[in-house]
């Protein structure tokens, strides 16, 4: 069970960082989109905090079809919603990968829409797109809200927008 205690503690870092950029979402920008291609900060950011879920999905199902299964996103009108939807999505995940056996990890899953087949990998393997989703997903949000000039937080140490002080090591002279 050591790899799903990783993937738990994973789960849950990433959770750490996701909170903070959903958190600093401005309201009254929910519906800006950077170019006509880009969903607008609130789909963005809905879709991010329902990727969770994903883990869940995996585990229990064999498949995603979107002819069978069209996407139909959460409506989110608050920054307080967003948040608690990531809660829920969350807590989803960690239930089930929680409950899950090594040997799910092995099992295949299909990703596809109708007769058209997009993939199919290991359960083990489609969550870890999941997670990488969440952290795709979660830097295009920092994109998006630096072009709104919102401060950033850091990720995986301090960002541009948060104060840090450089260590000076003196260094012996030779």
């Amino acid at each position: 069970m050591e790899l799903i205690q990783s993937l738990l503690k994973e789960m849950e870092q990433e959770a750490q960082t996701t909170r903070k950029m959903l958190s600093i979402i401005p309201e009254d920008k929910f519906n800006w989109q950077p170019h006509p291609k880009s969903m607008t900060v609130i789909r963005l950011a809905t879709h991010i905090a329902e990727l969770p879920t994903w883990v869940s999905m995996v585990l229990t199902t064999d498949e995603l079809d979107f002819a069978t299964a069209p996407y139909t996103p959460k409506v989110i009108n608050s920054v307080e919603d967003l948040l608690a939807h990531f809660e829920e999505s969350l807590a989803d995940g960690k239930a089930h990968l929680e409950k899950a056996t090594l040997s799910q990890f092995d099992e295949k899953w299909t990703l596809r829409n109708g007769n058209d087949i997009y993939d199919v990998s290991p359960k083990g393997e489609v969550i870890r797109m999941a997670y990488c989703q969440i952290v795709h997903h979660r830097a295009q949000l920092g994109v998006f809200l630096r072009l709104l000039d919102v401060p950033i937080p850091g990720s995986y140490g301090p960002s541009a927008d948060e104060e840090f002080k450089v260590a000076v090591v003196d260094m012996p002279t030779v």
